[in-house]
């Protein structure tokens, strides 16, 4: 998930006079994400607008969630995004079904903002057919555009912004060539169909939005077809027209799929309808007495921001990633020697920022790549052995120094990473950018409380890591 703008929460419109039935009882929204970050964001959007929602690591206990009472928003995090079509069939439905027997409003399969997936990884195509399957629904509608977040769709088209400017998937600077997905489609719809050939993919256009109140007239006569609908949203009011459309089709479409989109979109149309009323956005939680922090990102961002961090007195210490192509011993003492370091580094009054490379030119990641192709090893497992060494060396660091707060860089790592902290929820403190605000962790040992910030490669300012560091809040 790519972001870069300056931090803006979602603008609170003044209530209409518009009078439409309150909002029911239970959970409005349950999801499921295809990445830890993401996940994370949509969990902030609910709670920032006032709806209590917490994010678990697995499918929550009926005990579990008995001691958090009164939440409207449930949703799990998971990895999917990097998964082959059969992992996901083997998992997703068992989560859906539990998400579903919550009876929320809508169930959301969370996709990132920018279409990360492919036939081969990370299927939306694969997932919407399990969930249309469970939920019985003719019709699936696709919100992948946030304007909070500079992700716009017109007329198909998804566009999102990388610096200044904003450019059409297919010709944005690190989206075309992203290393395992690639979008050379912007098109949602089609890009959608493309993985799966149970999908018919269509378009609900701006100039459509306003005057449509049924998805009805895109069901198929096959009955084994899935018609997918992508939403344009380009502003507020067609932010509105969109949660509109996914709330008052629920009955008929309770399964969507979209970005954290949808909420923002059904946040807008619940407050433009006087069923939600404005609410302040949380405060800073005021500088840490340390953190920690870790990164498994090799994007540009990143990189400007670890290079901040250095110049404003972290202590950057980089990981030689190609331990963990190696393994064992060698992981091992990799792991130690880190700990070590950033000990060190707290007792010396830095804040340690564990790394494992510094930009896509880094020659780390040529050694990296060089050493998994001698050793014919599978990239993908290597980078998750990658982030769950960051994620244990992050634990020791944490329980040796008795620090509170902590941040995760890299949208995958960041989901391997933290099931190496033995948490089992997370609940929002104070926002940052949105999309990587400062969260509570919930656990039954000693990470309950700690303070943790998830962050996907591309997103944050360059100065994120001290943003984190200072207690986040509104600027």
């Amino acid at each position: 998930m790519i972001m870069s703008s300056p931090s803006t929460q979602i603008p609170l419109t003044a209530l209409s006079s518009r009078s439409e039935p309150a909002l029911p009882e239970g959970v409005l929204v349950a999801w499921y994400g295809d990445d830890f970050t993401g996940a994370a964001a949509t969990m902030e959007v609910l709670a920032f607008a006032g709806l209590p929602a917490m994010l678990f690591l697995e499918p929550p206990s009926k005990e579990r969630l008995a001691q958090y009472p009164g939440l409207r928003g449930v949703g799990v995090a998971s990895t999917a995004r990097t998964q082959p079509p059969a992992a996901m069939r083997a998992q997703l439905p068992e989560v859906f079904t539990r998400l579903a027997d919550l009876k929320p409003g809508l169930l959301h399969y969370k996709t990132c903002s920018t279409l990360d997936s492919s036939p081969e990884v990370g299927s939306i195509g694969c997932a919407i057919e399990i969930g249309a399957d469970l939920t019985g629904s003719r019709v699936v509608p696709a919100l992948v555009a946030a304007p909070q977040m500079r992700r716009y769709q017109a007329f198909g088209h998804l566009f999102a912004a990388h610096g200044e400017k904003v450019h059409r998937l297919d010709r944005h600077p690190v989206m075309s060539c992203h290393p395992v997905t690639p979008m050379a489609e912007s098109d949602v719809a089609r890009h959608i169909a493309l993985q799966s050939d149970r999908i018919d993919g269509a378009t609900l256009t701006l100039e459509a939005l306003s005057n449509t109140r049924s998805l009805c007239s895109y069901e198929t006569n096959e009955s084994d077809r899935i018609s997918v609908v992508s939403l344009d949203c380009l502003d507020r009011t067609s932010e509105a027209d969109a949660g509109r459309i996914l709330w008052d089709g629920r009955d008929t479409n309770a399964f969507v799929v979209g970005s954290q989109g949808v909420e923002y979109a059904l946040v807008r149309h619940w407050q433009e309808t006087g069923n939600l009323a404005a609410v302040k956005t949380p405060e800073s939680i005021g500088r840490a007495a340390g953190m920690v922090s870790v990164s498994g990102s090799v994007s540009p961002t990143t990189a400007d921001q670890i290079a901040w961090s250095r110049e404003n007195g972290f202590a950057c210490i980089g990981f030689d990633a190609v331990a963990a192509c190696a393994g064992g011993d060698a992981l091992a003492a990799e792991e130690s020697r880190l700990v070590e370091l950033a000990v060190a580094a707290v007792e010396g009054g830095r804040d340690p920022l564990i790394h494992t490379a510094e930009g896509p030119g880094d020659p780390a990641v040529v050694r990296l790549r060089t050493a998994v192709a001698d050793a014919q090893a599978d990239m993908n497992m290597v980078n998750q052995g990658i982030g769950e060494a960051l994620g244990r060396v992050l634990r020791t660091v944490l329980a040796r120094t008795g620090l509170r707060r902590a941040v995760i860089s890299g949208g995958d790592t960041s989901g391997h990473a933290t099931r190496q902290l033995s948490v089992f929820a997370l609940s929002v403190l104070a926002p940052t950018i949105p999309g990587a605000s400062i969260f509570r962790a919930h656990a039954d040992g000693p990470m309950d409380g700690l303070e943790l910030a998830l962050k996907g490669g591309q997103m944050g300012s360059a100065d994120y890591f001290g943003w984190v560091r200072d207690g986040g809040g509104p600027r």
